[in-house]
């Protein structure tokens, strides 16, 4: 079965860094794409960063110049690099692909940025 499991959350301050990973199990991993979301109390879940399976990548304008979105297909594992973290950046981040059509998600990690 297919399995997203996030790592690397934790508290930090203003201007700190973090790295998520993601290690997914049961895909075609080097031929997937890849996501982070997130999603800050009270609001919507949102795109992150995205990396298609040649290693291109999209970012949302709120992150754009801060984070990094990279793979390892040999390890099957997808990482977000956050650095200048801002307060607003505080939310639950979920590892996420689409898989024969399904989507799937990880259980999330919460990143909480102190002012």
């Amino acid at each position: 079965q297919v399995q997203l499991v996030e790592s690397g959350g934790g508290l930090v301050q203003a201007g700190g860094s973090l790295r998520l990973s993601c290690a997914a199990s049961g895909i075609t991993f080097s031929l997937n794409v890849m996501n982070w979301y997130r999603q800050a109390p009270g609001k919507q879940r949102d795109l992150v960063a995205r990396i298609f399976s040649g290693g291109s990548t999209l970012y949302s304008d709120s992150v754009k110049g801060r984070f990094t979105i990279s793979r390892d297909n040999a390890k099957n594992t997808v990482y977000l690099q956050m650095n200048g973290l801002k307060p607003e950046d505080t939310a639950v981040y979920y590892c996420n692909t689409v898989y024969r059509g399904i989507d799937y998600w990880g259980k999330g990690t919460l990143v909480t940025v102190s002012p």
